[in-house]
């Protein structure tokens, strides 16, 4: 039975360490870190000061300024995200093509600040007294909603809340609903703030780098030294569609996704899957969806954040599955460079390794050859929830697979 290829034409990334697609692959490349003081909020009486702070942030410069002063944090930085994507991608939005076009996003923590925030005006000045506009904010799926309101997208438009998984698990959503036909393209993404609630979250569980100096903790995955992670924010859209209609388009993809796997161990709900028993099923199935086997996945770009028992369990699946350790050149963790960005990591890592994977681009990161690799798989592991996206290389001729 033939199966659908769906191919990726289009990104839109923000990061810590690059606006555009261009300029994150580039300084990706060139291992610029976004890791930087803190100054969205006030840190300076915690031990950790550090994180992948997107700094000097300004939307208007993309969006123009009308509609964005009651938008929070998240929204607009998926809103920029979303607008690149639609660009690189070349889409036309119009009243033949909107119907057919919807969002996928990837989001748990995005409204956590502005829930917080609605919550304590209220509080303190009274119920009569809270701004209606800022309500929509505190919506889990708003960004989505005003991404779809922002462009004229009439198509589907979900939200996907699976903490560290929820972008790969949009876009397995989004796959699933390619193939059945309900849409034609979809924008599929994720996104998250730096904000102080989600910072004191992980700082009170002890599970970001400190230092007694103020100086920079490491953020060194897979590193003897690491003690803790960092926190980033950003947000990455992809273009997403079957690739006949890409071809149908005149528009070359940046690269196929072939496969997609995940995995939920209740067991491990409450302490690190040591033993990488639910990422190891996860990458199988993956692997399983795309018809190909470990050795034919020459890069692997891991969910290590620079905390030890996480990132034990995670080397402990590359040696299993892949017979590799955490030395090899084909071992990425990008969140080196940009931090633990939550439920927007996984699309902002494949936003990182499309830069390897498609033939047009010039930028070559940390070593790859100079028209890139092949294929490529992502792993996003959380405490009991795992989710793996396998992409490669789309060539010119290529033919559909079978599966």
């Amino acid at each position: 039975m033939e199966k659908q290829r769906i191919v990726i034409t289009g990104v839109g990334v923000v990061a810590p360490n690059g606006i555009g697609k261009e300029q994150f692959w580039t300084n990706c490349a060139a291992g610029v870190s976004g890791i930087k003081p803190i100054t969205l909020f006030d840190v300076s009486k915690y031990r950790c000061r550090w994180a992948g702070e997107i700094s000097n942030f300004r939307p208007e410069q993309y969006l123009g300024p009308k509609g964005l002063r009651n938008l929070d944090r998240t929204t607009l930085l998926a809103l920029v995200a979303a607008k690149l994507a639609i660009e690189d991608a070349k889409l036309e939005i119009s009243d033949e093509t909107r119907n057919d076009i919807g969002v996928v996003l990837g989001s748990t923590m995005g409204s956590v600040h502005s829930i917080s925030e609605f919550d304590k005006e209220g509080l303190r000045e009274g119920p009569r007294y809270v701004n209606p506009a800022h309500f929509p904010n505190t919506v889990i799926n708003s960004p989505a909603s005003q991404v779809a309101i922002r462009f004229g997208l009439k198509g589907l438009n979900t939200t996907i809340s699976t903490g560290f998984t929820a972008s790969l698990d949009a876009i397995g959503y989004a796959m699933d609903m390619l193939r059945l036909g309900r849409v034609k393209t979809l924008l599929v993404g994720g996104v998250e703030e730096l904000c102080i609630q989600t910072f004191l979250g992980f700082y009170k569980l002890g599970l970001l780098a400190t230092s007694s100096n103020g100086t920079p903790a490491p953020l060194a995955p897979f590193g003897s030294e690491a003690r803790g992670t960092l926190l980033g924010e950003g947000a990455a859209f992809f273009s997403v569609e079957l690739f006949e209609d890409a071809e149908r388009r005149g528009v070359h993809p940046l690269a196929e996704l072939v496969g997609y796997g995940t995995h939920f161990n209740p067991e491990a709900m409450y302490r690190y899957d040591r033993e990488g028993v639910g990422a190891s099923r996860a990458i199988q199935a993956a692997l399983d969806d795309a018809g190909i086997t470990p050795s034919e996945v020459p890069l692997v770009n891991t969910c290590a954040n620079g905390i030890p028992g996480w990132d034990n369990g995670e080397r402990k699946v590359l040696s299993q599955v892949f017979s590799m350790t955490a030395g090899d050149a084909t071992v990425r963790s990008t969140k080196s460079l940009i931090g633990e960005t939550f439920s927007a990591d996984g699309v902002l890592r494949l936003a990182a390794t499309l830069g390897e994977l498609a033939e047009e681009v010039g930028v070559v990161i940390e070593g790859s050859g100079p028209m890139g690799l092949s294929s490529a798989i992502v792993v996003n592991a959380g405490v009991s929830h795992e989710a793996v996206t396998v992409a490669k290389r789309v060539t010119r001729h290529a033919t559909n697979r079978q599966s």
